[in-house]
């Protein structure tokens, strides 16, 4: 194994999982405003579930969004 190829893709991937998920909540989140399903002052319960395939790796990163 190339330790700087592992740590090069892991980066990759990590940046593009924070850039589209930045994106998705943020439309969402919009959406919910204009649909009125949201007021624009909650915090709003997040989870992100990792998983690995071939070394059986799942985890959980839980936390919240504030919008205010």
């Amino acid at each position: 194994m190339n330790e700087d190829v592992l740590n090069t893709s892991i980066r990759k991937f990590l940046k593009t999982v924070g850039v589209t998920s930045q994106r998705e909540i943020e439309k969402a989140v919009r959406e919910g405003i204009a649909s009125g399903k949201l007021k624009g002052r909650e915090t709003l319960p997040a989870k992100v579930v990792l998983t690995l395939g071939e070394v059986d790796l799942t985890y959980e990163v839980n936390g919240s969004i504030e919008l205010e």
